[in-house]
């Protein structure tokens, strides 16, 4: 999933300032003396399988979070709006996050320790996590009895079939696609010809492809095994849409919903207010909470304003923080140091891999001497610096996250682990045997100090090496949907990825599979390689994980050294602080942050 825009497990795509733009010449760091053991140790944990949990784990309510009271107001510092609530159309973290707090699907993730580093799959709306008795072609599925929509609507499998097959309709096209490509047996964008329209024509998917024999019962039917079921329905983008209150596109800004929360009010850019729903009923929940009676979320709060608010805490920022927001460059190293920060800070490795994007679709860029130059040239250093330094990010050689099996640490084809300022000399050569020296380049870049800083600084290392780089900046709460238009003019920009669940089989398909190349997908590259193509073909097909992890990173790395569309930048890290009257603060390994559906307020 994207970052902030980013992506994380099944639920889930993220994006501090610092005073001084740098242009790239020495290792970006800090002095905090982070602790690179526990982060190795951290990530390690997380390329573990999670377990999908029977009945008896289904059944709520959730276990109480230690010393969690009910009432009170809960200020929420965000620097991005949400530019999707349609759950269909949710695919960024920060959506995602808000989305633990408003919607529900079949299945979902279960905290079962309080610091938020184990988890197993469990029945959400339904029963349990699913049955399957041929290995993973049918997969059934029963709804609990007294589930409702915040309407009071009681939720059916009708509702469950429309919101299935609505993914299928063309307005649906910023969300996960796994179930739908299932669904169709097909790879790419070519599910749509199995129902073009969704629902909305009279047409259905077959009972040979989607059964719902009674009002409590979902049954899929695949012709080849997907034993990753449990965790793909467990994304927000799958979460249940109401039959009678679909509103088409509409929906993506007044969903109504089924979590513990629903939307008061909602200005765009501004402000959104979350208020208990009264038809949640926690019995059938065994994972979320309802402590805080009102969730104030305020927008267009950068991470250096959030961070210097929650660090006075004062007034309403006691009881205040961010789903998202990160603690900022400037201050991110003082706040790790200081010992009387660290009831109030939570900190993780997060599952996503940055990349600079290098857009195939333009003439001048399906020159691979080019792309190379562009690889040798791209410092690194101000990215990381950026975020904080080595606190907040690692400088990646590859595509596949520490946190996901098969990452290889010594793999780093352009030198960026041991030249993370780039190497401009070597750029600067292959520019010239192209015969393409001052060649333009259009830098689209995220509008956020931390943008600003790296983007700056980037375009410096780039021109170092013989390219004229105009930058052009991207609003941050479009901004994938900006770049995932296939029109858009930018020659490079930067993106993140993490997993959707701990497989790479979830983070090279859905960005590099020529055949899913569409307005509004995640092929942001727009590579399209034939021998990228088959490979994911032929990789999906083993069942064993140690081995399909090994053959994904060898795709990994023809990727990154052979084909050239992307240079990847770093893997993140999260630092995230909280006001002193804020409870359950805890970083969840699965939402790559703060869990929204524990806090309280002391």
């Amino acid at each position: 999933m994207s970052r902030g825009g980013r992506h994380v497990y099944g639920a889930l795509s993220v994006l501090a300032a610092g005073a001084l733009v740098l242009t790239g010449c020495s290792k970006g760091g800090s002095d905090s003396g982070g602790n690179d053991k526990k982060d190795q140790e951290n990530a390690k944990r997380q390329q573990a399988s999670i377990k999908f949990g029977g009945t008896a784990d289904s059944t709520g309510p959730a276990a109480d979070v230690p010393d969690a009271k009910s009432g009170g107001t809960m200020e929420v510092l965000q620097r991005d709006s949400y530019a999707h609530l349609d759950p269909a159309q949710i695919y960024v973290s920060d959506e995602g996050s808000v989305a633990t707090l408003l919607h529900r699907g079949l299945t979902g993730y279960k905290a079962t320790s309080n610091d938020g580093s184990k988890h197993e799959v469990v029945g959400d709306l339904a029963t349990d996590s699913g049955t399957t008795t041929d290995g993973g072609k049918t997969w059934k599925y029963t709804l609990k009895d007294g589930i409702k929509f915040q309407d009071g609507s009681p939720i059916t499998s009708k509702d469950f079939r429309h919101t299935f097959e609505r993914l299928f309709a063309p307005f649906i096209n910023q969300g996960p696609t796994y179930l739908q490509q299932w669904l169709a047996d097909s790879p790419g964008t070519a599910y749509r010809k199995l129902l073009k329209d969704g629902p909305y024509k009279g047409k259905h998917l077959p009972s040979s492809i989607l059964e719902t024999p009674d009002d409590k019962t979902i049954i899929f039917h695949f012709k080849t095994a997907h034993p990753d079921l449990p965790y793909a329905l467990a994304m927000a983008g799958y979460a249940v849409v109401s039959e009678k209150g679909d509103t088409k596109e509409k929906y993506d800004k007044a969903p109504v919903v089924t979590g513990p929360y629903k939307i008061q009010s909602f200005k765009s850019g501004k402000s959104m207010v979350l208020v208990k729903n009264t038809n949640w009923d926690p019995k059938t929940d065994p994972i979320r909470h309802q402590y805080v009676d009102q969730f104030n979320i305020t927008f267009n709060q950068q991470f250096e304003t959030s961070t210097k608010a929650l660090l006075a805490d004062s007034g309403a920022d006691q009881t205040g923080l961010s789903f998202n927001n990160q603690v900022d460059a400037g201050n991110l190293s003082n706040v790790l140091k200081d010992p009387k920060m660290k009831a109030r800070t939570v900190s993780g490795y997060q599952p996503y891999v940055g990349q600079m994007n290098i857009n195939m679709s333009h003439p001048a860029l399906k020159d691979k001497t080019i792309r190379e130059a562009i690889a040798y040239a791209l410092p690194v250093t101000p990215f990381v610096r950026a975020y904080g330094g080595t606190d907040a990010m690692e400088v990646a050689g590859g595509l596949i996250s520490p946190t996901v099996s098969g990452y290889d640490a010594a793999f780093d084809p352009w030198g960026k682990k041991k030249k993370p300022a780039g190497d401009p000399d070597k750029a600067r050569e292959l520019l010239k045997k192209a015969g393409k020296l001052n060649m333009k380049l259009t830098f689209g870049y995220i509008n956020t100090p931390e943008g600003q800083q790296y983007s700056t600084a980037m375009a410096a290392g780039l021109k170092k090496a013989g390219f004229n780089v105009q930058r052009q900046e991207i609003p941050a709460e479009t901004y994938y949907d900006q770049v995932s238009k296939l029109d858009n003019n930018y020659d490079i920009f930067h993106t993140a990825w993490g997993a959707d669940w701990p497989s790479a089989s979830t983070v090279l398909p859905p960005l590099y599979d020529g055949r899913v190349i569409a307005d509004g997908a995640q092929n942001y590259s727009q590579i399209n390689d034939p021998k990228v193509n088959s490979e994911i073909d032929r990789i999906n097909q083993i069942t064993d994980p140690v081995k399909s992890a090994a053959e994904w990173e060898k795709l990994d790395q023809y990727i990154v050294k052979d084909v050239v569309n992307v240079v990847p930048t770093a893997y993140y890290k999260q630092t995230q602080i909280a006001g002193s009257k804020v409870g359950g603060l805890v970083y969840d390994d699965v939402i790559g942050g703060v869990d929204p559906r524990r806090l309280f307020i002391k």
